[in-house]
């Protein structure tokens, strides 16, 4: 049973009692399980899934995952949106630039 971990950034307090009822704070946000099977950590998912419809906030979850690239697998819900990407057996996250972003980089190239 491999170490997971879950990084929760602007959730309710909802989340961060019900994480820390079935893991380990080690720092503001930030939960660490070093045993948890997969059945629970699938359980875990699926609560904050739910939890979520309110669309604020983000979490992301990570865990040893021999067939992933890297060894790691990654699950993500909430904002900023990002996409996470292989590429050369690794992953990537990927985030569209904003309409704000495109427009400052085309100022500055003239």
């Amino acid at each position: 049973m491999p170490m997971t971990v879950v990084v929760t950034r602007d959730v309710s307090a909802r989340f961060r009692g019900f994480l820390a009822s079935c893991m380990l704070e080690v720092a503001p946000g930030v939960y660490t399980a070093p045993r948890l099977s997969r059945s629970v950590r699938e359980r875990i998912w699926n609560v904050l899934n739910d939890w979520h419809l309110d669309g604020k906030g983000a979490v992301v979850m990570t865990w040893p995952d021999k067939a992933s690239p890297g060894g790691q697998a990654i699950a993500t819900i909430g904002t900023p949106p990002v996409t996470i990407v292989e590429v050369d057996g690794m992953f990537l996250a990927y985030r569209p630039q904003t309409e704000c972003e495109l427009r400052d980089e085309k100022e500055k190239k003239g």
